[in-house]
């Protein structure tokens, strides 16, 4: 855990460092969101740290704990964070990471026992609340569908982009949401409305992929060149259709597993 918890925060300081200092540049405000959602980050590895002592993760988890929480620093702070300022498809990059890459890996992660045993009663009845949205996949799969489609919408996009504060609730949402989704769609027992939230968001995202790949206008102001809206059409379709397809698949293929495992021989006396 001590190894988990130096690697995560080397990478903090290496990408989050140079991009707090482009930001505490200019106003306080500008500035704060970004460092806050480093305190939120590092609050995550932090709390995780803690309860890994009590409650310890497999192996396998608290990999998918530390990768999550790498990419999503590099995500968020990195050089990639400055380019998608004035790219469409680097934004769009930087919106699937969080989405279909920090958000199920930090659902394979399970990260909620490590959180729970850190902060003991104090949270426990939002762990619970969590607890009760994943066995709903369905309702996870709508509320992350909304928040795509509205933060993808001209205003709030172009909102995002200009005002810090709101950019930190955009991805805040982004990896919250995606991570009850995909938590309640990898880790449910419920095989059809797991897979039927799987499908109907690869089809509204691959719809949203579409429409920006086969627009014909930048909806996102005219400093944004078509074509670069086209890309991020292209990449929201192709790459993101591939992680749910795979997860389908996934999903598929270990009920096919759960049905075809041979039953217990029952012991004689």
């Amino acid at each position: 855990m001590r190894l988990i918890a130096a690697f995560v925060l080397v990478t903090l300081l290496v990408t989050v460092r140079p991009a707090a200092a482009h930001a505490l540049s200019g106003s306080l405000p500008a500035g704060f969101p970004l460092l806050l959602s480093a305190g939120l980050l590092g609050a995550a590895c932090g709390l995780y740290a803690l309860g890994a002592r009590r409650v310890p993760p497999g192996l396998a988890q608290a990999t998918w704990f530390c990768a999550a929480m790498a990419i999503g620093a590099l995500a968020a702070f990195g050089p990639l964070d400055r380019w998608a300022e004035d790219s469409t498809a680097l934004h769009m990059v930087q919106h699937m990471l969080l989405i279909v890459v920090v958000a199920p890996l930090g659902a394979l992660a399970g990260p909620l026992p490590q959180w729970s045993a850190a902060t003991g009663a104090l949270l426990r009845p939002l762990w619970a609340t969590i607890l009760r949205c994943g066995r709903h996949p369905l309702a996870a799969a709508t509320v992350h569908g909304a928040l795509i489609w509205i933060w993808h919408t001209p205003r709030l996009y172009r909102l995002a982009l200009d005002d810090p504060w709101w950019h930190l609730i955009e991805h805040v949402l982004f990896v919250a949401s995606g991570w009850l989704f995909w938590w309640a769609v990898l880790c449910s027992r419920r095989f059809a409305p797991a897979l039927l939230a799987i499908l109907l968001t690869l089809i509204h995202t691959g719809l949203l992929g579409a429409l920006l790949t086969f627009g014909r206008v930048s909806f996102y102001g005219d400093a944004r060149a078509l074509e670069d809206q086209q890309l991020a059409g292209l990449i929201m379709w192709v790459p993101g259709g591939f992680a749910y397809l795979a997860a389908a698949g996934w999903i598929v293929w270990s009920r096919l597993g759960e049905e075809t495992a041979p039953a217990a021989v029952p012991a004689r006396n």
